[in-house]
């Protein structure tokens, strides 16, 4: 079975959540919430998202949410994402630019392994993964933040992001550990055929274990699919061992109340952000 302890936070009204497996190694990370920033309206509070939301506001979030966090954001590096497989290693020159607006390069995951240059991908029902290498003395080397939309999951971000911290810092993927955060779950993520479709032209027969008919549906052809499980899986595939995974039970369709979900407000939303730092 994977890790589902995620712990709560509440640092003077900035709510985030922690992995267990992350917090024993010490890792500085979040997956944050709605909770505790300055944004009104659709994007109220700890709205991170700069795209219906002034500039001023979604940096004073991403401040108040570093701060509670400890790390620094004019260190921090970001994404600017497209539902991609593009793969990214953080530059010193990217520092500090999500504080002014969406980043000028696309990509959906960011590596490093320089500490004190923290790591955010953004999402909102789209799943967000944290991923922390360790070395042979077992202690953090390199990290990584993951966007994995369907189409990300599909094109396999998630087990790329190890294979690229491999090839760039030879890693072993079975010293890695994967946070795959709150996102939308297989309860809610309905979908018509084509996302089944493409999950079966990326991976075959045994990804059909994680896509379901939806019983709900008004109409035949929809499908519920476990876009957590099939991250999980691919991560075991790259070599991570089971106890190396966690994944939140929460979905943030479920949970509007704690967190954005795309799909539930029709839209018409603000944006969580998930970070990790050596």
């Amino acid at each position: 079975m994977y890790n589902t302890e995620f712990i709560r936070h509440d640092i003077n009204g900035v709510i985030f959540m922690t992995s267990a497996i992350l917090d024993a190694q010490g890792v500085c990370h979040a997956f944050s919430t709605r909770h505790g920033g300055v944004s009104q309206g659709a994007q109220a509070s700890l709205n991170l998202d700069h795209k219906k939301d002034s500039v001023e506001n979604v940096r004073q979030n991403h401040l108040r949410l570093a701060w509670a966090v400890g790390y620094a954001p004019e260190a921090t590096v970001s994404t600017h994402q497209i539902h991609s497989d593009i793969i990214r290693l953080a530059q010193a020159a990217d520092a500090g630019q999500h504080l002014d607006g969406p980043t000028p390069y696309e990509c959906d995951a960011l590596i490093t392994n320089q500490t004190g240059r923290p790591l955010i991908a953004y999402a909102a029902d789209c799943i967000p993964i944290l991923i922390c290498a360790l070395n042979q003395q077992g202690k953090p080397c390199a990290v990584a933040a993951v966007h994995a939309g369907w189409r990300g999951t599909q094109a396999d971000i998630a087990a790329k992001t190890v294979q690229r911290l491999q090839q760039e810092y030879q890693i072993e993927p079975a010293r890695c550990l994967a946070a795959i955060g709150p996102g939308i779950g297989g309860c809610c993520f309905s979908t018509h055929a084509d996302v089944p479709l493409a999950m079966h032209k990326a991976f075959g027969s045994e990804v059909e274990r994680f896509i379901r008919k939806d019983p709900k549906a008004e109409k035949p052809g929809k499908f519920l699919v476990n876009l957590k499980a099939i991250n999980a899986w691919r991560l075991l595939k790259t070599g991570l061992p089971n106890d190396n995974i966690a994944i939140s039970p929460e979905c943030t369709c479920c949970r509007p109340e704690k967190y954005w979900s795309h799909r539930f407000t029709k839209g018409e939303r603000g944006g969580q952000a998930a970070v990790i730092s050596l």
